[in-house]
């Protein structure tokens, strides 16, 4: 049986997709790096969106600073643009935030491997190459 998504899960998955397509071919800003957004969830009443995002070669949200200014600024340009090709009665209004999941997993990743490099040093780890 088919999994049953509410519309709230929809109306976010909907916009991570136009939002992601409308930002790499409409936004001309030269502040804003290669933005990909990551989530969005919508508020129950459809009113309001939060927009996860992350920038190439930043991993904290004080390197992202600017690139959140610049979307934010945006979010009524975008959200104009979302109201052209969508049959939603309304979009919601969008407010990005910066998603630092991806700086931490990439932080998790080296110390792991370097855990695993000082087993293999101490002899501890035969298992890998």
């Amino acid at each position: 049986m088919a999994r049953e998504f509410s519309r709230t899960q929809r109306v976010a998955d909907y916009l991570q997709r136009e939002l992601a397509a409308l930002i790499q071919r409409e936004l001309r800003d030269p502040r804003l790096g290669m933005v990909s957004i990551t989530g969005v969830s919508v508020s129950r009443d459809l009113a309001h969106a939060r927009v996860y995002y992350t920038v190439l070669g930043s991993d904290s949200p004080e390197e992202a600073s600017q690139s959140t200014a610049v979307l934010n600024q945006a979010g009524g340009f975008l959200r104009s643009l979302l109201s052209r090709d969508s049959t939603m009665r309304s979009v919601p209004q969008l407010h990005f935030y910066f998603d630092s999941s991806v700086g931490q997993g990439r932080r998790m990743e080296d110390l792991i491997r370097q855990a695993a490099d000082a087993d293999r040093k101490l002899g501890l780890r035969d298992d890998e190459p």
